[in-house]
């Protein structure tokens, strides 16, 4: 069997692509290998009329509606995808099909603190419009990591929702400038390197310093490095931006012809809802270009002789 779309990835992007191709009454799958990015957290934020939801509900809230409308959903890791196009899973199926839309998400490479990944999504956060607001007016720490104009940017942003911000730099140098323009803010700074983010069971108690002075704190936010998933794209040989990710359009449509991308594959600073949008964008645009060579095969059949 043939299908319309194989749609690699289920989290918000995939499954509303999955969803509006299944309401466009395509041949659409949707692979999914069950690692979301966003697992560790406890709710999601900002999401019109889902806010404080959990992550894994919303999934299956999605999952649903791809199924309600004909859409099939397969439990799996695609390992490969041939030219043409067939996609390879890793438990052995092949799956033939005309477009493929590619949202594979990213994954976030933490500063090597220890505590950092065990409180990962719960009170060490790294998006303030995701979690700012649940820890307003708290003492809060922000930790200079690997991806430094991230990090700067996110202590002044951070500051908006708390009165009470110390950055560490870390292993950050701080020019002059950098450290006006944060006291200028209000932002104090603690130098040092951070030896760990302090916790227990009930949550982040402080950062601890190499010397070990520790400085209460309640939430910790952090910058990581985003890495895309993008192996699959880059390995039919799509484009590349200046930034080093893979070029997409307005639609998603990526430079190899019936290949498309979505979500925090293609652009990492994507929202959930974002995210959902840019499903919803490109399957539309999908349903599109399929329509155009519907719309071509069927007059080529009613005059196979080109006359």
């Amino acid at each position: 069997m043939e299908y319309d779309v194989v749609v690699v990835g289920g989290g918000a992007a995939g499954l509303a692509a999955g969803m509006m191709l299944g309401r466009s009454r395509r041949r659409v799958v949707v692979v999914d290998a069950g690692e979301p990015r966003n697992a560790p957290s406890g709710h999601l934020h900002g999401f019109l009329s889902r806010d404080g939801t959990a992550p894994a509900e919303l999934l299956a809230m999605g999952r649903n509606e791809v199924t309600r409308y004909g859409g099939e959903l397969l439990t799996d890791r695609v390992r490969g995808i041939e030219p043409g196009f067939v996609v390879h899973l890793a438990g052995g199926r092949a799956l033939t099909t005309r477009r493929v839309l590619v949202a594979t998400g990213l994954r976030d490479e933490l500063p090597d603190v220890p505590g950092v990944l065990e409180r990962w999504g719960d009170d060490v956060l790294h998006c303030p419009y995701c979690h700012g607001y649940e820890v307003r007016d708290s003492p809060i720490a922000v930790l200079g990591g690997d991806n430094r104009p991230f990090t700067l940017h996110q202590a002044h942003l951070v500051r908006q929702w708390s009165d009470d911000v110390v950055f560490f730099p870390h292993r950050i140098e701080l020019a002059d400038e950098e450290r006006e323009r944060l006291t200028a803010r209000g932002i104090r700074i603690v130098d040092g390197e951070v030896a760990r983010v302090v916790a227990d069971d009930g949550g982040v108690s402080g950062v601890e310093l190499a010397g070990g002075q520790v400085v209460p704190r309640a939430a910790v936010f952090v910058g990581p490095r985003f890495v895309p998933h993008d192996e699959l794209l880059t390995g039919l040989g799509c484009e590349l931006g200046d930034n080093g990710w893979v070029a997409v359009d307005p639609s998603g449509r990526t430079s190899v012809d019936g290949l498309w991308a979505a979500g925090n594959v293609v652009d990492n600073p994507a929202q959930l809802i974002n995210a959902a949008s840019a499903g919803s964008t490109a399957a539309i645009a999908l349903n599109h270009d399929l329509l155009a060579a519907d719309i071509d095969r069927a007059v080529a059949e009613q005059d196979p002789a080109g006359v």
